[in-house]
């Protein structure tokens, strides 16, 4: 592939049609505060299709990854419930109607915690591994990896990739995927630093740990994901989140700190010991090619930071630009210290000289923002064409998909509405007609059923 020109590839996840605010992520501090609220499934798939329509228009490689099945029903028999689809709704919400919540959750369009890539020039074997995430800290994202693994598997299915099982189930492997993960390097067609950010450790007891929300990343998972992946440890570099910004509502690290090509933009608290961070990462990447921009907590607090979402963007670099692009959320720009400080950015700073700001609020609300929707995979052109589905986005795919969502989708949704037996059957209608779209096969159970 020496001369097979490489990209950087965000996989976003399309937002499903049971999309809802139903609190169910704790530590998540916009999760818990947009509880109960009337959610709009069509308006979130469409801001998401419209932000990944406008990096493409960039000249990005810009991809899409499919819903789950929700409510997933799989899971609710595995508890014990039997009977016809409707039987199985009626007796969950008689006898344990919060199951249904966490079955309904359209988490999975968060792909960002869907697995953890590492690319084909960082491993031993020449092959991009991927490992999904077990999200095994929540329950209504714990139900995640299987699908996820088979929609992986249909979309990279040559020989030039290894799928792994999500890795054990329980806190001590708890893994959140790549929002934990980063990859910086020179050029996407060289090899990479891959740095993994981890929130507490299992076994290493003297380590501090967070206090009020849970970690939900361990060092453990890390470590073992760089061992399955098969990384060169003199470029791998594993950094401790700090526990105070997971107290603050910094659930994932990319809640607090996002990198890309050569650069890290991060919130001067997002790490335990930062000089050794920066250490570490320039031994591993080689000589001072590494470019650190730290926000102040005297410019943005970190509470701003939270709320603002500033971190969870996305660094990008279009083709001929001669800095990065920072993506961010629209509400960076209603707060007026966050606000402050991209102007200044985007005027002073070469490495990071443009800021574009997106109308995400449906998934800002539930605690997700640009970088939370998307999965970045690096791929050779010669593997962007033999993809096993139609999923890069251009002009006739997005034509497709917006016509499917506002054929699909509910305009409201309540948390009470999950109860209507005529979702379930609303959102199995779209996503079979999604995947024919996308060209992907059956990757659910109803499918095959």
């Amino acid at each position: 592939m020496k001369n097979d020109k490489v990209y950087e590839v965000n996989f976003d996840g399309l937002v499903g049609p049971t999309h809802n605010h139903a609190g169910l992520s704790f530590g998540n501090v916009a999760s818990g505060k947009h509880a109960e609220m009337a959610a709009s499934p069509k308006k979130a798939a469409l801001q998401g299709l419209e932000k990944m329509k406008a990096l493409a228009d960039l000249g990005l490689k810009q991809g899409v990854l499919p819903p789950h099945e929700r409510p997933h029903l799989p899971t609710l028999k595995r508890l014990g419930f039997q009977g016809s689809d409707s039987d199985i709704i009626a007796k969950v919400l008689k006898e344990a109607p919060h199951f249904l919540r966490s079955v309904s959750s359209a988490s999975n369009m968060w792909v960002a915690n869907a697995a953890t890539v590492s690319p084909f020039l960082d491993t031993a074997d020449g092959k991009t591994h991927f490992t999904p995430a077990n999200l095994c800290s929540m329950f209504h994202r714990a139900i995640e990896p299987e699908t996820t693994g088979r929609i992986l598997q249909g979309i990279f299915s040559s020989g030039d990739y290894v799928h792994h099982a999500p890795l054990p189930s329980g806190t001590h492997f708890s893994d959140e995927g790549a929002a934990n993960h980063t990859r910086f390097c020179e050029g996407y067609d060289k090899e990479g630093v891959e740095f993994f950010v981890y929130g507490a450790s299992s076994f290493n007891t003297a380590l501090p740990r967070p206090q009020r929300y849970p970690a939900r990343q361990t060092l453990e998972a890390s470590e073992t994901i760089a061992r399955i992946h098969r990384l060169n440890p003199a470029k791998t570099v594993f950094a401790q989140q700090n526990p105070a910004a997971i107290d603050a509502g910094v659930f994932h690290n990319d809640v607090i700190a996002v990198g890309n090509r050569n650069v890290l933009f991060y919130h001067e608290q997002a790490f335990v010991d930062t000089p050794e961070v920066i250490r570490q990462l320039n031994a591993a990447y080689g000589g001072d090619g590494l470019v650190y921009i730290e926000v102040a907590a005297n410019q943005v607090p970190l509470k701003d930071a939270v709320s603002s979402y500033l971190f969870n963007s996305q660094l990008i670099c279009p083709e001929g630009a001669a800095g990065a692009t920072l993506v961010v959320p629209r509400e960076c720009r209603e707060i007026s210290s966050v606000n402050a400080y991209l102007e200044e950015l985007s005027c002073n700073n070469p490495h990071i000289n443009k800021v574009m700001d997106f109308d995400l609020r449906q998934s800002m609300r539930n605690g997700g923002g640009p970088a939370c929707l998307r999965l970045r995979v690096v791929l050779s052109q010669l593997q962007l064409e033999s993809l096993g589905a139609r999923v890069i986005l251009d002009e006739s795919l997005y034509q497709d998909l917006k016509g499917w969502i506002n054929r699909h989708y509910r305009d409201t949704l309540l948390p009470e509405d999950l109860k209507d037996p005529a979702l379930l059957v609303e959102s199995r209608q779209a996503l079979d007609e999604l995947v024919q779209l996308l060209h992907l096969g059956a990757v659910y159970e109803f499918q095959s059923a």
